[in-house]
């Protein structure tokens, strides 16, 4: 019986012994960067950073926020894609370099799907459809009916061609069989400048952008782009409830890694992400955002991105929309 005894307690000291090493084993070494495929101060930064301090503190490495910004988030994801598979490079992917671009059926040096593994949804935002005070048609029915009313006279702006916003736009004309003239920018900035001024008359804006303006009222929320409303917008209305059954136009972040990296590992990532996101400082900050419902299994991530990525092809091929639109 003593020796039976001994036996056991030595077992149950060997397995606490290795728990720890296991879970190193599931963890990079060393310093672990995201990268971002946009400047610092947006929204993908922001999210990628509120995540990335987190994970440092529990995984007890330095987790640093590496900026790779140019042509949409295409350049970073295409730096992360040829990275090695030891989770040391991850991604704060967007729905630009993950849905949008391969739509455009553009050249990529990645493969979206076989060459990421996804790791955990962040958050979703919508799209709000927004014009300065002085536009006549300041509800959805309005607006087509001013778009028909004057083909191709009225304008859009967009963050760029090819981007989130412009893609909500192409998706609106085509639900709504209207004619209306697409005027990009070079981001948001410039184009909700032009919106405020008067210089264009309408823009499908993401909510992190367009929410300051809201507030400041020189622009006028008309509809939002998820199916359900947002939390900050609980009183602007959803395309679906405007006329538009089935209007989804989202902007979405996610964690990623490069394909290689071991299942174990991508894992234990997505269950430590959920528990960062399940912290209500990082839900306060979530909403300050408009980023909901993040988190959920890898499996549920890669289904989301597939729909999206068939979604958006569909919109590239009825609209013909082209890079350089």
């Amino acid at each position: 019986m003593q020796r039976r005894t001994l036996i056991t307690a030595a077992a149950a000291s060997a397995a606490l012994v290795a728990a720890p090493a296991l879970r190193a084993q599931n963890l990079p070494a060393g310093t672990v960067r995201i990268v971002v495929g946009f400047p610092p101060g947006g929204g993908t930064d922001a999210l990628a950073r509120v995540v990335g301090q987190k994970l440092g503190v529990m995984w007890n490495v330095s987790v640093v926020i590496e900026n790779k910004a140019g042509a949409a988030g295409v350049i970073a994801a295409d730096y992360v894609a040829k990275q090695p598979g030891d989770g040391n490079t991850l991604l704060m992917a967007h729905i630009n370099s993950h849905a949008l671009a391969p739509a455009l059926g553009i050249k990529l040096g990645y493969n979206a799907e076989r060459d990421f593994v996804p790791i955990s949804m962040v958050g979703v935002t919508p799209n709000i459809l927004v014009c300065n005070v002085d536009q006549p048609a300041k509800i959805v029915k309005d607006v087509v009916a001013l778009c028909r009313a004057k083909p191709g006279q009225i304008s859009f702006a967009s963050a760029g061609g090819g981007s989130a916003q412009h893609f909500a736009l192409e998706m609106f004309k085509l639900q709504a069989k209207i004619f209306a003239l697409h005027i990009p920018y070079r981001g948001s900035g410039p184009a909700l400048v032009d919106l405020i001024g008067g210089q264009v008359n309408y823009c499908f804006e993401t909510m992190t952008s367009a929410t300051p303006h809201i507030k400041s009222g020189k622009a006028i929320a008309i509809a939002q782009t998820r199916l359900k409303r947002a939390k900050g917008h609980p009183t602007v209305p959803t395309m679906d409830e405007s006329g538009f059954p089935g209007f989804e136009a989202t902007v979405w972040y996610g964690l990623m890694g490069p394909s290689k990296m071991p299942p174990a590992m991508v894992q234990r990532m997505n269950d430590d992400v959920n528990k960062v996101l399940a912290m209500p400082d990082v839900q306060e900050k979530m909403e300050q955002y408009g980023a909901e419902d993040g988190g959920g299994s890898t499996e549920k991530f890669a289904s989301f991105i597939r729909e999206e990525q068939k979604k958006w092809a569909q919109v590239a091929q009825q609209a013909k929309v082209r890079v350089d639109a």
